[in-house]
Parts: C-alpha cells; structure tokens; sequence
C-alpha cells in the first residue's frame, strides 16, 4: 500500500468537497476546505516528500466560467512536479498530448470512456492512440445500485450500466496502465470506507488500483489495508492535515 496524494480543483481553487454535493449547474460543491495555496505549492510539497502517482482533477466541466481558471491551477501543477502527477477531468484525446507534454505521467479518463450510459470502446480505442496504454490511467468511480456498484460519470452523477467487477477490471485492464476507483458516496465525508468495495478490488492483481473515498482515520486506512489485502494503494483528501484534517501527511509519507 501507498499514498497517492491529490490536488483538486474547483472554480479555480484547490479545494476537498463532498463528491456527491457536485453539480455544474451553477458551479456548485459542498466544501469541506479551500486552500490559500495555489495547486503549485501543494505538488512542489509532493515532489520534495518523494511522492509519485497523485492525482490533479479538473473539477469544472469545460462549460463553466471557471474551467480556465481551474486549467491554469492544473497545468502549474503538472509544471511544479514534471512525470510526478496524473490528471483528470475533462480529458479527451484533443488535449490529452498537452497534458503530457505540460508535465502528468499520466492521464486519467472516464466520461469520455463512459458515455451515453455503457463503455465505448471506440472512444478507449481512440484515447489508447493518443497517448498509448501506459500513459493512461482508468477512473472507474462509483456508486452502489441495486447491491452492485456501478461506473458513474458526469461529476458522478449519472450511472452507466457497467458494473465494477473483476471481469470488468480484467477486460479493461489490457487498455490501461492503472485504475483509478472513488467510492463516490462515501467520497470527502471522511467517515469510513467502503471496505466491501475494498475486497472486491483486492481480487485484482495485473494492475496498480488506488482507492479514494472515506478515509478519516489511520484505522481507517488500516481497515482498507485489510480488506485491500494491502494491494490497494490509498488517496486521502478531506481527512488529510494540509486540508483541514486530523491524519498528518508526515504520517502517511511513510505508509
């Protein structure tokens, strides 16, 4: 197991908010911190703790009025720590190079992926070609419906009809380098973590996964270490105490 930091972006602002409270519509989240700090300090932060696989997320479509504001913070990240940030938000084939190029190791993908409900694979084809298969990373953030947990997409609003399971994590894992999973409806309440979803993740073993959701302790994070059967890495955002929270970063460099 190891920590993945993260840097996320919201109108402009490095912020942790509820996951689920995201909306476009009128830009709106429910805030958990908003940073003085601009994106930059927090990846130079990363970079001098030796820290490599965080992930920067684009948290405003490209609609918004603040989704320049947000690219700008992402890109000074990308810049602050060359090969040592993923990203995502947003991503396509049409600007997935200039993320490359601006600095991420890799790029991180879902609603372009899964769309209109299911898994296209023309649009994975295509995003393979851009950057190729190890410079990709698979988010496949989800919610439980029906006692199964579904990829959801659209700020995690909308379910598609492609479960989160090993035969799809099997499937896919041959298109990408790594998988990114948010347990979105325990996402930034920093309360517990979906230790059901830990197990099922466990059983997958061709590719790197990292979990993010829920933790708010370090038992917490020993509890995703059991179920996770320690082969799952873990992102810790609003619990985390350079947002706010009680588990100190020095603390998690050394997981």
């Amino acid at each position: 197991m190891k920590f993945r930091p993260c840097i996320d972006i919201h109108n402009g602002k490095v912020k942790q908010i509820v996951g689920g409270s995201l909306k476009d519509a009128g830009d709106q989240a429910r805030e958990n911190f908003v940073a003085e700090q601009d994106a930059g300090f927090y990846a130079e932060l990363y970079k001098e703790a030796g820290l490599k696989g965080g992930h920067v997320i684009l948290l405003n479509g490209k609609d918004s009025e603040y989704y320049e504001a947000t690219r700008v913070q992402a890109i000074k990240a990308l810049k602050a720590y060359p090969k040592g940030l993923q990203i995502g938000g947003g991503v396509c084939p049409g600007n997935a190079a200039e993320y490359l190029e601006a600095g991420a190791s890799h790029v991180i993908v879902t609603s372009y992926v899964f769309k209109d409900g299911g898994l296209s694979w023309e649009n994975l084809q295509k995003m393979e070609e851009a950057v190729g298969t190890e410079h990709l990373v698979l988010d496949l953030s989800c919610r439980k419906k029906d006692d199964q947990y579904f990829i959801v997409t659209d700020r995690w609003q909308k379910f598609t009809d492609v479960p989160v399971t090993l035969d799809t994590m099997k499937e896919l894992g041959s298109h990408c380098a790594e998988f990114l999973v948010h347990a979105v409806d325990v996402e930034g309440k920093a309360n517990g973590i979906e230790t059901e979803l830990a197990g099922l993740l466990s059983g997958y073993t061709d590719r790197p996964v990292t979990y993010a959701g829920g933790v708010g302790s370090m038992e917490d994070i020993e509890l995703l270490r059991k179920h996770g059967k320690g082969r799952l890495d873990v992102t810790v955002g609003s619990a985390l105490d350079l947002f706010g929270g009680t588990i100190p970063f020095e603390t998690l460099i050394n997981l």
